[in-house]
Parts: C-alpha cells; structure tokens; sequence
C-alpha cells in the first residue's frame, strides 16, 4: 500500500500492533458492526489513525448522526484522501489517512447543513484519540 507519498508500513509488525478487527477495517477496507465502537461517547481531543497517529478530526467537528459510527463534518486539513470506492454495487467516496494510506471509512454529502453538509462516517476502531494541545 506504500505509494511514494506515503510512509512505509511494515504490515506484520502492524499485525502485532492491532487487534484482528483493526487490522482488517484498516488495512483490509473492513468496516465494524454499527453502534459497538466506544468512541461514539467520545467528545473530546483529536482523533488520529490508530496505524501511524497522525491527527485526523477534531471533536470539534464531531457529532451524532445516528448512524452507529463516529461522524465528523470536517477532516483536518490535508489529513485524508478521498478514493472512489464502487464494491457492493454502491458508488460512494472512501476515505483514508493521507500519512499511510490506511483506510477510516466513507464520506456523504448528508451531514449538518448548517456546517459543511459532510458526514465523514468513520470506524472508531480506526482512531485514537489524543487530549487536545
């Protein structure tokens, strides 16, 4: 998965590193059961890849979409990449850490209007959360 943009990643050592169920939403493209993440109580901090702990969403930006996985309307700037994802027989945008190329999750265009109208809908076994400088 290492592009030249991208930092090298020592898949086995990763394996060491993460539970099965992170491994595989991670770097697999797998996606966790809805409502089961811990993190969808978590308001506070920035939350970064769980793979190479770059910031990726503040709590700022978070918010309950009802969805069953953490939801932010904003990325951090320059914090992820979007990929276009057409498995399942559904065309929607996949986004992954702009670090590693590590797979978060989806985005949608039905998130707060008020905001920015996005819904970054996000793994929570994909981040980590850091107190907030």
């Amino acid at each position: 998965m290492n592009t030249s943009n991208k930092m090298a990643v020592d898949e086995e050592d990763l394996k060491k590193k993460l539970t099965p169920e992170q491994y595989h939403i991670l770097r697999e493209k797998g996606t966790e059961a809805p409502f089961t993440s811990p993190l969808l109580e978590a308001h506070e901090g920035m939350f970064a890849c769980a793979v190479c702990g770059q910031e990726l969403f503040s709590a700022d930006t978070k918010f309950d979409s009802g969805t069953g996985w953490p939801s932010f309307d904003k990325a951090i700037p320059g914090a992820v990449e979007f990929q276009k994802d057409d498995e399942f027989g559904m065309s929607r945008t996949e986004v992954v850490c702009s670090k590693c190329g590590s797979h978060l999750g989806h985005v949608f265009d039905d998130g707060p209007k008020e905001t920015t109208g996005k819904r970054f809908c996000i793994n929570g076994a994909c981040l980590l959360v850091k107190p907030k400088k």
